[in-house]
């Protein structure tokens, strides 16, 4: 079932993420909507709070990307109760964009390189090192369990460009091809 995204604007987006236990109810229906959900939007990451839900699970799917730069194999994995250990490597800048956030892009710099701990869909613990588009797109959903949108990343003078369209999409006034939720306002 596709999931309505929660847009800019929703507290949900700012909130820390709680770990979750295997019996999560229904998380194999939940990571397969996220999924369906995922590609409706033609993202390549989505984490549990972009759907309404405080909660550390996120997925990537950087394969789609293999084609566009064919520097690095692209991976498809869910990332539950992640913890990053260490980041590493140069930082580098690299446009991004978010689907809570439509129409909004930024470059923003992160490190090469990341070792993470996670548990994948079956609770089987990993501790995994990704380096390029592969470290930095999970870096990205990361930081939507731990409350930060990439917005925050930007630069001062580009965080003033955007502060119209980000207040748009606070008050809804966008159009996307996919389902959104957005704050209520007061």
């Amino acid at each position: 079932m596709i999931l309505p995204i929660y847009a800019y604007g929703q507290p949900v987006l700012k909130k820390l993420a709680e770990d979750i236990k295997p019996d999560y109810p229904e998380l194999k229906k939940l990571i397969e909507d996220m999924w369906e959900t995922m590609y409706h939007a033609e993202g390549i990451g989505l984490a549990a709070p972009q759907i309404g839900l405080s909660i550390r699970l996120f997925m990537v799917d950087t394969t789609q990307l293999k084609d566009e730069e064919g520097k690095s194999e692209g991976i498809k994995k869910v990332f539950i109760n992640a913890q990053i250990i260490e980041e590493t490597g140069e930082e580098w800048a690299y446009e991004e964009g978010c689907l809570s956030i439509p129409e909004v892009r930024g470059d923003v710099e992160r490190p090469e390189s990341l070792t993470i701990q996670y548990v994948d869909e079956n609770f089987v613990e990993h501790e995994e090192t990704f380096t390029g588009m592969n470290a930095r797109v999970i870096q990205h959903e990361y930081d939507h369990i731990d409350g930060i949108l990439f917005i925050e990343l930007l630069k001062p003078i580009k965080k003033r460009l955007v502060k119209r369209r980000l207040e748009n999409i606070r008050k809804g006034k966008i159009d996307v091809d996919y389902r959104m939720k957005f704050a209520k306002l007061k």
